[in-house]
C-alpha cells in the first residue's frame, strides 16, 4: 500500500526577483498546489461512416495554483516578484517551476511561467488562503510509482 504526505512535497518558483519555495514549509493551505494541462492532447473525429480519426496536438502548455495561508510569509515574497515582474515585458514570463514529491517519484516541471495575476486578497472572520495563479508555457509531468522500501 502507498502513502503520501505533503511533507514530502518540493516546490519552487524561480525567474526575475528571486527563488521561492512553495512547497513543504511555505505554509500552505490544505488544498497545496494543483498543476494541470490547458487543453486536451488529442482532438477524435468521426467521419461520416464511423471511422475515427485522432489528432495529436503538441500543445504542452498548462496552469499551477498555489494556495498559501493567508498568514504565509512567502504571499509577500511572491507579491514582491509579481511587482518586479509586471514592471517589464523583459521580466515576464521568465520564470521556471519545479515540483518533486520525494516519496513518490513525482517531477513535475514548467518553463516560461508567469504570474496570471496577482493573488486576491479577503477580509473576512477567517483568515482562509491567497491564491496564485499561474500561466506554464511548456509543462512536463512524470508521475512516479512510489519508493519501495525492502522489507525484512
Amino acid at each position: 500500500m502507498g502513502t503520501y504526505s505533503f511533507l514530502d512535497v518540493q516546490a519552487t518558483l524561480s525567474g526575475p526577483g528571486g527563488s521561492i519555495n512553495l512547497g513543504n514549509g511555505a505554509a500552505a493551505a490544505d488544498e497545496g498546489i494543483t498543476v494541470e494541462f490547458d487543453e486536451d492532447r488529442d482532438t477524435m473525429t468521426t467521419g461520416a461512416d464511423g471511422t475515427p480519426m485522432h489528432s495529436l496536438h503538441a500543445s504542452k502548455a498548462g496552469k499551477m495554483t498555489v494556495r498559501l495561508l493567508k498568514t504565509s510569509p512567502v504571499n509577500a515574497q511572491l507579491s514582491q516578484m509579481a511587482a518586479v515582474q509586471f514592471s517589464s515585458a523583459a521580466l515576464h514570463g521568465a520564470n521556471t517551476l519545479t515540483v518533486n514529491d520525494t516519496s513518490r517519484g513525482d517531477n513535475v516541471s514548467g518553463r516560461q511561467v508567469a504570474f496570471a495575476k496577482h493573488s486576491p486578497v479577503t477580509y473576512a472572520k477567517d483568515a482562509g488562503m491567497n491564491e496564485w495563479p499561474f500561466n506554464i508555457g511548456v509543462l512536463d509531468i512524470t508521475l512516479g510509482a512510489g519508493i519501495q522500501i525492502a522489507t525484512a
